[in-house]
């Protein structure tokens, strides 16, 4: 009865006449992966962490827009349903977030918030009842009418139970006792919302073969308060050639903090902390790890507290980073950038800025200052946060780059390749538009740098950088967004991205000419998915 009222519901509704289109820009990619080599416990191992990622799935669904459940599960097999798969609800994630079935606007707080309610709101009922600011910004509630809270682990129960017990009989099937003993951790925090201790052990992890992201880390959903995260979720097989290249970074992450243009109270030192680095291949992906912006790399988790007391772990997605690379950043450079430099980008030296990007993500302030107090940035700065840390990690990379070839831990004679990397990858992110974090980031990043001489364009309308005026120009950015993390600077955070996240005509026009180009790959798991 459900599903036949949606198909009503969705032959009412106004559905975008461009769909083929917009699919079109992403490329379908199958993504291998065979239980040839394993043994039987591994195996048991894998499939039941994937049956616990496809619990996750069904909660996000539910945080990002519910209402689109029963439309995704009435649509025949085809475009549509496809597209719906891909953004994982009916906003259309490149298009700024605008509906592409009905008309109704994208809830700017998803289903995390009670609809209508406003920042405003919260904010003069939090002033008027501040015994209640915790639970309210709390990243693991719903706030619901009347400004009623609800726990995830009990707004969300019928799903993270069974989660507890996949994770449960996963640890059974574990050979690696940390590894097992985490997966028992991690299952009870899903049921009571605690995910301190379950952090700390899994930082601690060494080396392991078999890991996983499984929590409510990210906040890319919330754009009302900027607080709120949703569940992702990755099954993690590691590539243990790559993982030993990255080892060598490790000893340098307290450097490049010290090192960082802020003052000394706002760069708390790194040393003595966990810097783990993983190269993994991910056979499994689901929640926000799954739908929109396929992420590379990861670096976990976002507590402050975490940071503090062991550090946070850096995770590369080896099989999904060569698809971007080889079907995306390389052939957008050849068609954007002038054709020396986007034969100086390369697959090496992209590895290389990301693997800097997510060190960057733990490195600067740990809190913001404001009023005497420590203050969590992501509450500081509410919904331009997400932006604004995705940006500070790619300049403070890039800073990062910098530093280790000054000090010959890169050779010199790279240095032209990665800026050359970086900048393929601008051309890459903006294509998502500034409705996803990413996109408005590198938005911004692509016009201060193009302000200050760092980007230019020729007469063919071709673009290159000019390796003499990037460090400069990274610098000053990476200062700015640094100072307004530390300092918690709501206000300046938006004003910095209204000046810069626009699309100038003469670059779009540039994309568009590359539209054939896939804005991003869609991948095709070799496993059963959907929501339900």
């Amino acid at each position: 009865m459900l599903r036949a009222v949606a198909v009503v519901a969705l032959f009412a509704m106004i559905v975008a006449p461009d769909i083929d289109r917009r699919l079109a820009r992403f490329k379908p990619v199958e993504m291998p992966f065979s239980f040839e080599g394993y043994t039987p416990r591994e195996r048991t191992l894998i499939n039941e962490l994937i049956a616990a990622c496809r619990d996750l799935e069904n909660i996000y669904w539910r945080q990002n827009s519910p209402e689109d459940i029963p439309i995704y599960k009435s649509l025949p097999k085809g475009p549509l349903k496809r597209y719906l798969w891909i953004n994982g609800s009916r906003y259309d994630q490149i298009e700024e977030n605008k509906p592409f079935i009905g008309t109704e606007p994208m809830p700017p707080g998803r289903a995390l918030y009670a609809r209508g309610l406003t920042r405003e709101q919260i904010e003069a009922y939090v002033k008027a009842h501040p015994d209640r600011k915790k639970e309210i910004y709390d990243e693991r509630t719903v706030i619901e009418a009347d400004m009623k809270t609800a726990p995830y682990h009990v707004r969300y129960r019928q799903w993270l139970e069974p989660a507890a017990r996949h994770l449960r009989s996963a640890a059974e099937a574990s050979d690696d006792k940390a590894f097992a003993e985490f997966l028992r951790m991690r299952a009870n925090a899903l049921l009571d919302d605690d995910y301190y201790e379950s952090d700390l052990a899994w930082v601690r992890l060494k080396d392991p073969k078999f890991d996983i992201i499984f929590a409510p880390y990210e906040t890319y959903l919330d754009n009302l308060l900027g607080v709120k995260t949703s569940y992702g979720a990755a099954v993690l097989i590691r590539n243990e050639e790559e993982s030993r290249k990255l080892a060598a970074f490790q000893k340098y992450v307290p450097d490049i903090q010290d090192a960082l243009p802020l003052e000394a109270e706002d760069r708390p030192s790194k040393r003595g902390q966990e810097t783990p680095m993983e190269v993994m291949d991910t056979p499994f992906r689901a929640g926000d790890l799954r739908h929109g912006y396929q992420a590379v790399a990861d670096n976990l988790p976002n507590d402050p507290r975490i940071h503090e007391k062991v550090g946070s772990k850096k995770i590369f997605f080896k099989n999904y980073m060569d698809v971007r690379v080889d079907h995306v950043i390389l052939p957008l450079a050849k068609r954007i950038m002038s054709a020396d430099q986007a034969s100086q980008a390369s697959a090496d030296g992209y590895l290389t800025i990301v693997m800097l990007h997510e060190i960057a993500h733990g490195l600067g302030p740990a809190y913001a200052r404001k009023n005497g107090q420590h203050v969590d940035i992501r509450e500081a700065i509410g919904p331009a946060f997400s932006g604004l840390e995705e940006a500070k990690a790619d300049v403070v990379g890039m800073l990062g780059v910098k530093w280790l070839v000054d000090h010959d831990a890169l050779p010199q004679a790279r240095l032209d390749e990665y800026y050359a990397s970086y900048v393929a990858g601008i051309f890459r992110t903006v294509r998502f538009g500034t409705g996803e974090a990413h996109g408005r980031a590198e938005m911004m990043e692509f016009n201060f740098l193009s302000e200050r001489g760092a980007i230019t364009r020729d007469g063919s309308g071709r673009y290159a950088v000019d390796y003499g005026k990037m460090p400069d120009a990274i610098a000053a950015v990476a200062k700015e967004l640094l100072d307004i993390e530390a300092r918690g600077d709501r206000a300046r955070a938006e004003a910095w991205f209204a000046r810069y996240e626009k699309m100038p005509a003469d670059l779009g026009a540039a994309l568009a000419a590359a539209g054939d180009v896939p804005v991003d790959f869609d991948p095709r798991l070799p496993f059963r998915e959907g929501v339900h």
